[in-house]
């Protein structure tokens, strides 16, 4: 950083009652986490031809040169941490689990295929956060899953939740950190449905279902994440601001504000 830009900063900040060198020093205890699809787009490694399907979000899925597999990933990985300042947390999603190959459906993905990723993390004294994937699957091709009027794929999804929240135990408990799980759902429509009520109330209970193993806040955290709109939900989102913050509140659970 120029030293003079830096200086005249922090003469501006000094003038509105803000110490920049203690604004800085407290920063740095706090631990940011790296999202790690931004390494490959969001495709994942389920399988080798596993791309970025659904869920209204706004990547392409085919940036060139992303990461091919694990071991790129990992390498990309502790290039950004290596350059990137702070105290530093890796944010893992659950297609990013390492699956020999095998084809894992999304129910039964368990904390063993992610034993690698402990051990990476272990290896540089960092903390994992993690995520469910509720998209880029056929059970989520219609945009919609927790919400869903099918039981059966509401249920295909809460399992889905039940798992992450395991795994994220297992990481909290075995890195002596707790592990933040994140629940972001795509569900949404393009126009206003007639019953909009009828989608939260489905949401709400899939939620309870899913969150209803305690874990202690050791090891995990739930948090729910809000979402503005995406492509094919520009009009009605199932999981609004206003639906999560009343939900956060009333599980006490932690809310992600989706800043867009």
């Amino acid at each position: 950083m120029n030293g003079n830009v830096y200086k005249d900063a922090k003469e501006q900040y000094a003038e509105l009652g803000v110490d920049t060198d203690k604004a800085i020093a407290a920063l740095k205890t706090v631990p940011i986490s790296l999202h790690c699809w931004q390494t490959d787009d969001v495709g994942g490694f389920e399988s080798p031809d596993a791309e970025l399907s659904g869920g209204g979000i706004q990547v392409t899925g085919n940036y060139p040169g992303k990461s091919r597999n694990i071991t790129e990933m990992r390498a990309d990985l502790d290039k950004v941490m290596n350059i990137v300042p702070g105290n530093q947390r890796l944010s893992l999603h659950m297609m990013y689990g390492e699956f020999d190959g095998k084809n894992v459906g999304r129910e039964k993905i368990a904390p063993e295929h992610f034993a690698g990723w402990i051990d990476w993390a272990k290896e540089r004294k960092m903390g994992l956060d993690f995520n469910g994937s509720f998209f880029s699957h056929p059970n989520a091709d219609d945009g919609f899953t927790l919400s869903h009027p099918d039981k059966a794929i509401r249920e295909f999804w809460i399992e889905h939740g039940r798992q992450s929240r395991k795994i994220a135990a297992a990481m909290g408990k075995a890195l002596g950190t707790p592990s933040i799980v994140n629940t972001w759902i795509p569900d949404g429509a393009k126009d206003l449905p007639v019953d909009r009520l009828g989608y939260r109330v489905r949401l709400r209970d899939s939620l309870d279902a899913m969150m209803k193993e305690d874990f202690p806040k050791s090891h995990m955290k739930d948090a729910v994440e809000t979402k503005l709109f995406g492509i094919g939900s520009e009009s009605y989102v199932v999981g609004s601001h206003e639906f999560y913050m009343g939900y956060a509140m009333s599980r006490d659970k932690m809310i992600c504000l989706d800043m867009g």
